[in-house]
Formats: structure tokens, sequence, C-alpha cells
């Protein structure tokens, strides 16, 4: 029997709930903001998408259409950079708005942080099914912090490294998000994510294996269908393939196992539900 505090705690966010949702609206490189918007595929409604059937989970679109046409910016990036996504609650171009407990997003939508790349010919085509994903980054559950709270308490910076030894050329950047606080059924984990145009510089010539998007996520996973408000979660295998890792890295600095996904980065603590 779930404890009658649990209980209250779930009403009250099925009663409060907010459309307090994210957009991915801002790419640094190294450190050096690429612009507000640029070179990003971005809707101007922050909703999520919940079936991992639709090719809306490629890059979005569907209920948050697509904002066209599209940006011809591509982003130069160096092969082994770090890059960050910024996310907001809503499209703004003055950053972190301290005013709004929602932004990046409500700090009761938990879950991890992901981050995929597809190698394409031109990185302003405007077709992304086919394509074959690479994840590079994912930050889960530690056991205290998920990815996303530590997404939060970063203002909504995203961290993710490129890997060093993938070929040069035009890719797309997925960043995405999963909030969990509905996810006790299926369909109910919102998955938010945003396609950025990059042309990566420099690189070797390893070639990683690769999913399909749709295809990678099931409604079935344990990482999509959870239940992580009772009994308590110990530990949570993140959706998707391993993260690739350059032959003789030992992995990278902000990505973890997929069990049980911890970071080498600690920043705070939250709860929601919508």
């Amino acid at each position: 029997m779930i404890p009658q505090h649990v209980l209250a705690v779930l009403a009250a966010f099925l009663v409060g709930g907010s459309n307090a949702h994210t957009i991915f609206q801002k790419l640094w490189v190294n450190g050096v903001d690429q612009g507000y918007l640029n070179g990003i595929r971005y809707p101007t409604y922050d909703g999520p998408i919940t079936d991992v059937d639709s090719n809306d989970i490629i890059c979005n679109g569907g209920p948050n259409p697509l904002v066209t046409p599209y940006s011809q910016t591509v982003i130069d990036v160096p092969a082994g950079a770090t890059v960050q996504a910024e996310w907001h609650h809503v499209l703004q171009p003055n950053g972190y708005n301290s005013a709004d407990s929602a932004d990046p997003v409500d700090p009761g939508h938990l879950g991890p942080t992901i981050a995929y790349l597809a190698k394409v010919p031109d990185a302003t085509q405007t077709d992304v099914t086919g394509l074959g994903w690479f994840k590079i980054q994912e930050d889960g559950f530690d056991g205290t912090t998920w990815g996303v709270t530590r997404m939060y308490n970063a203002k909504g910076l995203h961290t993710i490294k490129i890997p060093s030894c993938i070929p040069p050329g035009n890719y797309f950047l997925r960043a995405e998000m999963i909030a969990l606080h509905g996810a006790s059924s299926y369909p109910g984990a919102q998955f938010y994510m945003e396609c950025a145009q990059i042309n990566i510089t420099g690189g070797g010539s390893v070639q990683p294996s690769t999913v399909s998007f749709p295809g990678a996520y099931h409604g079935t996973d344990p990482g999509v269908k959870i239940n992580i408000y009772y009994p308590a979660v110990t530990n949570y295998t993140i959706p998707g393939p391993a993260v690739f890792t350059c032959p003789g890295s030992g992995g990278t600095s902000t990505t973890t196992t997929k069990t049980s996904s911890t970071t080498s980065k600690a920043y705070f603590n939250d709860h929601e539900l919508y």
C-alpha cells in the first residue's frame, strides 16, 4: 500500500501542475555563446513529445510546430570540444530568468539529460528521418540527484562532450531531457528535445554504431515507464543505447554508465508532477 503522505504529495502535484516545460534555445562551444536560436531548430511552444514511435521524437515538431524556415547557420565545433545546450522555460532572448521558478524547467520535472549526434551531408537539410544516431552523453540518477536537477541548478546549461575521434563534417546535435513525473503509465514520460546544426572540425575516422529515431526508445522501457515516487528509485536505466566513447578514452567527463548514471558534477535536489 502507498503511504498516505506519498498519496497526498502526488495529489497535490496532480491538482497544482502547470505547463512548466522547456526549450533548448542556445548552444555554447568551449564557453563561447553561439547566439540566441542561432543554428537551432526550435518551436515557439515549450510542450513535450510523449509518443516514442512518432517522428516528432527526432527533433520535435507535431504538437510543437518548428519555426520555419530553419536557420541556415551551421555552428563550427572542434572535435573534442565541450558544448552546452542552454534550456529555458519559454523562448527568452535574455537568458536565465531568476524571477521564474520554472526556468529552465519546473524543478519537479525529474529525469535524465541525454545528447546524440547524427552525421548528415548538410546540416541545413530539411529531412531528419532515416538518420543514424549515436549517444554521446547521458546523466540520469545517482541515488540522490537527477540529471535534470543538475541542469536546473546550472541555470539551464546541459554540458556535453563532443568525441574527439569521430569524422569531421556536418551533424545534428540532438539535446534531450526526459521528465518522469507522470511516467508510471505510458504514454506519460515527457520528452523534450531540439536539434542544433553543427559542423565538427578536426576529429578522426571512428564510425560509431547507431540507432534510429523512432526506434531507439519503447513505451515498455524501464527508463520510459517508471514510477519515480513509490517505491523510491534506487537504480534508473536511461533509455537508448550506451554512450559512445572513443577507443582508449575510458569514457567522457560528463557521462556515466547506463544503469546507475552518476556524473562528475554535483549540483542539487528537486520534486514535481504535471
